[in-house]
């Protein structure tokens, strides 16, 4: 009896060694077969794929193992992939079936790519999926009914692809969906009031699509929603009364449809974290809800191009965070004798770049406004008149647009202002001498428009004048003033790139602030004033591309501080100075003209002292034959500049000649051919 006890314990042991063994052999080849399955779902897919050099996908080789394949997620064991992430990477191709063999996939991410072809039903065999983005690409066809296998998925993103057909009613069974972005497609047909069944939703979009039919009131249900966007559809009706009263909304887009209706007065307080409200293109009535001002963090308020009426409700001085505040066409009038006295409470808002209250019945004058700066825009149209009336303006700054049209002379009456860029427009006509008005004038840039006329004396006689007076880039004609010394207290004079004649009148050594004096690129003629040298503190100088002629007058040397000097392209001729800043080459373009003019008799004009001292202590046999090699290599750099192209010669011609002329150097010097003194 003991012994079948025993034999008994025994047989159980072992059978139970048995089973355990068999579980282990069995995880073991489901685990191979698991990878394999996994390897092969993924070639499938890059064999659908076509990339250009560099190729992303270069690591997917069959011959390493996919835990290093770029984009590849493994879990912790390397068992099975749990997460796909190719966004970005250029993929162009569509997306095999086989990714539905991926089951242990939690994130699919292949945005921002050009994959093509329809939505693969396989996706709906991932049910662990859990991120699942493929936005920004071209695909199409419509969502599969069995995407409602994925009872995991917490992000659904499909934005900017060319999927159509209704919203699926099927979405409604992804109950832990948090974000659902399907915009920017071709959906058509109603909003499904089933969607307020995913009470986890916090991201809802369906902009930019063909959606009709009303708002749904159910959608008020998400009480987590914080982001709603259904703008750029066919959505018609009023908003559902529930909709104002989604207190967790802090984006709430309704632009561009057919929606009608007044805007609940107390809308700031039912939704008390907005920071962006978007109503534009829509037939709204009413008033402007006044409640939007106690929102202190609301960044965005859009209500153009609706049918409001009343006037601009005070407050707007409550909001620092505002960077747009577009409230134009619509019916809005003045309130009271305030006229535009709204604009006034919006110093405060500090971070506002876009403003706009046009296409409504507002009037009167801007009030108090002291800097209006609307540089580097697209505005275009000319300066309006009424612009005199900012009699307060300190700072007007219309730079980098497509205006047009005279300067009105009424710009004369802001006798307060201490700046005026006007640059980079398409201006004509002259300039007004009402800028005569500009007693407290800092600075002037009138530069890259089309104004002709001389330059009226009006301007010249600004003393406050004092960082800059730019007026190059334009068609100015006629003779610069002997009344430019009237700028005194001016550190840079920009008058290059006009049409400019005449001699630089000497008293332009009465700019003892001069700091930069640029007038290259006009047709002044005569010399160089030798007062210029007197005027200490000049830093930079450029007179390049007149018809100045003459010789350089040695009072340049003393200007010390000077950095660069542009003298080429004019008629000068003599010597080349060699103090002051002619002791750095580099520092100043002179030009090839004045080596012709020298070449070949009188060559020590034009060359360097420090050279022609290093000859001196050289055998004259020698000194004859440096000097026959100087010769040779400006007329070497001559011929490479003559003006036709027929007459230059080659660079190969050129070469050979500087290697003739290093070989002789190198036979007048023996010693020197070691060092290589000359190298070509």
């Amino acid at each position: 009896m003991r012994f079948h006890l025993n034999s008994f314990k025994y047989l159980s042991v072992l059978a139970t060694f048995l089973v355990c063994f068999q579980c282990v052999l069995f995880f073991v080849e489901s685990s191979t077969r698991s990878i394999e399955t996994d390897m092969e779902a993924l070639i499938s897919f890059r064999s659908q794929i076509s990339l250009d050099p560099p190729n992303p996908l270069s690591s997917w080789n069959q011959n390493s193992s996919p835990c290093n394949w770029t984009g590849v997620v493994y879990n912790k064991f390397g068992h099975r992939v749990v997460g796909l992430n190719l966004f970005n990477l250029g993929l162009l191709g569509s997306i095999s079936p086989q990714i539905g063999n991926l089951s242990f996939l939690q994130s699919l991410q292949l945005s921002n790519n050009q994959l093509k072809g329809t939505f693969p039903r396989e996706i709906s065999n991932l049910f662990r999926l859990r991120v699942l983005n493929l936005s920004s690409n071209s695909l199409e066809g419509s969502i599969p009914s069995n995407i409602s296998n994925l009872r995991e998925l917490r992000v659904l993103d499909l934005m900017m692809n060319k999927i159509r057909g209704r919203v699926p009613e099927e979405l409604t069974f992804l109950s832990k969906l948090q974000v659902l972005n399907l915009g920017r497609n071709l959906f058509w047909g109603a909003i499904p009031p089933s969607l307020a069944n995913l009470s986890a939703l916090t991201n809802l979009n369906l902009g930019t699509n063909s959606l009709s039919d009303a708002i749904p009131g159910d959608l008020s249900h998400l009480r987590n929603l914080k982001f709603l966007d259904l703008t750029i559809n066919n959505l018609v009706g009023t908003v559902p009364p529930t909709i104002y009263n989604m207190s967790s909304l802090v984006y709430l887009a309704l632009a561009s449809n057919w929606l009608w209706g007044k805007i609940p007065a107390n809308v700031g307080d039912t939704l008390p974290n907005l920071i962006g409200f978007n109503f534009c293109f829509n037939n709204f009535t009413g008033t402007i809800p006044g409640s939007l001002y106690n929102l202190t963090n609301i960044q965005i308020i859009r209500m153009a191009h609706n049918l409001l009426e009343g006037t601009v409700p005070p407050g707007l001085g409550n909001l620092p965070s505002l960077t747009m505040y577009n409230i134009g066409y619509n019916k809005i009038v003045n309130s009271g004798d305030d006229g535009l006295g709204f604009i006034t409470s919006l110093t405060n808002s500090t971070r506002l770049n876009f403003l706009a209250f046009d296409g409504n019945f507002l009037r009167g004058v801007i009030p108090n406004l002291t800097l209006l700066d609307m540089s580097h825009n697209s505005i275009t149209g000319a300066i309006p008149h009424q612009i005199g009336q900012l009699e307060d303006l300190q700072q007007l700054g219309l730079a980098g647009n497509k205006i047009s049209g005279t300067i009105p002379d009424s710009i004369g009456n802001l006798q307060k202002l201490n700046r005026i860029d006007l640059s980079g427009n398409q201006l004509v006509g002259e300039i007004p001498t009402t800028f005569r008005n500009f007693h407290g004038l800092l600075s002037m840039d009138l530069s890259n428009n089309r104004l002709d006329g001389s330059i009226p004396k009006e301007i010249l006689n600004l003393p406050s004048l004092s960082s800059m007076l730019n007026l190059s880039h334009n068609f100015l004609s006629g003779q610069l003033l002997q009344e430019i010394e009237l700028l005194r207290s001016v550190a840079t004079i920009d008058l290059s790139n006009n049409n400019l004649s005449g001699n630089i009148p000497n008293s332009i050594t009465n700019c003892k602030s001069l700091e930069k004096l640029y007038i290259a690129k006009n047709a002044l003629s005569g010399p160089i004033p030798g007062s210029l040298g007197e005027v200490k503190g000049l830093e930079t100088l450029d007179l390049s591309y007149n018809r100045l002629c003459g010789s350089i007058p040695p009072e340049i040397q003393q200007l010390q501080a000077l950095k660069s000097l542009k003298l080429s392209f004019n008629n000068l001729e003599g010597s080349v100075l060699s103090g002051g800043i002619f002791r750095n080459v580099s520092e100043v373009q002179l030009q090839v003209r004045w080596v012709q003019v020298a070449f070949p008799t009188n060559m020590q004009n034009v060359f360097d002292p420090d050279l022609l001292l290093m000859e001196k202590g050289d055998q004259p046999a020698k000194l004859e034959i440096q000097h026959d090699c100087l010769i040779k290599i400006l007329e070497v750099g001559l011929s490479c500049t003559i003006g036709s192209p027929e007459g230059r010669i080659s660079i190969r011609v050129a070469l050979h000649e500087l290697r003739s002329v290093k070989i002789n150097l190198l036979h007048c010097n023996p010693s020197k051919k070691s060092k290589q003194s000359v190298m070509l």
